[in-house]
């Protein structure tokens, strides 16, 4: 309170002019925090999108979902003349393409399909034979309800693809420390701003409705949940003449109680903080 009594004493030797100078400065300033802050939250906002959208690539359906964390190189056999296909198959359908995968077409390699992941619907399997009957492999498979999921190992590409999740991780963890930090730091700035708002209106509601020259006392009350009401009601003792008893409730026999489907009105002007 002292603070703001001197720096309103001092504003009184000011001319006009460099009061609405120092008001262009101050709100200048906020106007570039409120445009950092904005900086902050989109670049958080982004890295956090681009590592929800790898995180549901990898843990999605395995007909869908990517499967270059579940495939390691020793499962792919690749040379001039053989190949290795990656078999989504249902799961109440794994004994049926263990049992007929080698009669699909007449070039797969016996014994060659192995499991390597398995979730709520689908099984992932491999299965190895020579390049010229891929196609044919595809068809036969998906006439049989197994679904063929296009896959090429690139030892780069995997490691590439490591690197850009370490470091959007990274990323993320940064700006987040960042941005806590500074939500720390402007707290009490932005909160000192709320409450000299509030009373900058409840001063100008009350010139409004009291009229010149000020004439009222303007207080903060923090009263329990229980007592609040007894509180009012103390609050409306002091407000007992004729002008307070206009803007009473309809039931209380005033005249612009409830205006504008506003149902708290008192005869004395009254905003609610609420604090979480």
């Amino acid at each position: 309170m002292h603070a703001v009594k001197g720096r309103r004493m001092a504003c009184k030797s000011q001319s006009p002019l460099l009061k609405i100078e120092t008001l262009s400065l101050y709100f200048t300033y906020q106007a570039c925090k409120f445009m950092m802050s904005q900086v902050r939250v989109a670049e958080y906002s982004n890295v956090r999108s681009q590592l929800n959208a790898i995180n549901r690539k990898q843990a999605g359906s395995l007909a869908i979902r990517d499967l270059s964390n579940l495939v390691k190189p020793q499962d792919i056999v690749t040379s001039e003349h053989l190949t290795t296909l990656l078999a989504i198959v249902p799961k109440y359908s794994q004994k049926d393409w263990l049992s007929s995968y080698e009669g699909l077409t007449s070039y797969v390699v016996p014994r060659s399909s192995k499991k390597l992941h398995e979730d709520n619907e689908y099984a992932l399997f491999t299965v190895t034979l020579f390049n010229r009957d891929a196609d044919n492999f595809r068809i036969k498979a998906r006439e049989r309800n197994f679904q063929i999921r296009d896959f090429e190992y690139n030892t780069e590409t995997q490691e590439t693809r490591k690197q850009e999740l370490d470091k959007l991780t990274q990323d993320q963890e940064t700006f987040r420390s960042s941005l806590l930090q500074w939500c720390y730091t402007s707290y009490g700035e932005v909160f000192s701003s709320w409450m000299h708002f509030c009373a900058v209106r409840v001063f100008t509601e009350s010139i409004l409705r009291y009229g010149l020259p000020p004439s009222f006392l303007s207080v903060v009350l923090s009263p329990s949940v229980k007592s609040e009401k007894k509180v009012r009601s103390i609050l409306e003792g002091f407000c007992d003449n004729s002008n307070s008893t206009y803007w009473k409730s309809e039931e209380d026999g005033g005249g612009m109680g409830g205006i504008a489907g506003d149902a708290d009105s008192h005869p004395y002007v009254s905003f609610t903080i609420n604090l979480i």
